[in-house]
């Protein structure tokens, strides 16, 4: 019964865990063989790699999906404590830490986009504000 069958969790795992009976290891892990015993590191990125190439994907590494999904929340408007709680960080701070470049390219890109919509009047003299 013991093979690097890799389970998504609710199709397959739970029977899986059901049939190892005590001897099912609950890691806690979202990935695993099917006695809920954790893959070899470099595993799940190996397999998605493999897939990709079948696929004809662009080289793209598994973990970058993760970088990818966050820069496309933060570029949806989605507030970043969603999108550190998706992540599973532990802090809001971290991930604006770690997406800051991404956030402040979004930023200008608004200014950027709300400028265009600012009326502006013909430059020339009579344009100049005064005080008095």
């Amino acid at each position: 019964m013991s093979g690097a069958v890799v389970r998504w969790p609710g199709r397959g795992a739970r029977a899986d865990q059901q049939a190892w009976g005590p001897a099912w290891q609950d890691t806690g892990r979202v990935f695993t063989k099917e006695d809920g015993t954790p893959l070899r590191p470099g595993h799940i990125g190996e397999h998605f790699g493999l897939l990709a190439r079948k696929a004809d994907l662009p080289p793209v590494g598994f973990h970058d999906l993760r970088h990818g999904a966050a820069t496309m929340l933060i570029a949806a408007g989605q507030p970043i404590k969603v999108v550190s709680s998706i992540l599973g960080h532990s802090t809001s701070a971290f991930t604006m830490d770690v997406y800051a470049v991404v956030a402040e390219e979004l930023a200008e890109a608004a200014a950027v986009a709300i400028a265009a919509f600012v009326p502006r009047k013909a430059s020339g003299a009579n344009n100049v504000p005064t005080s008095g």
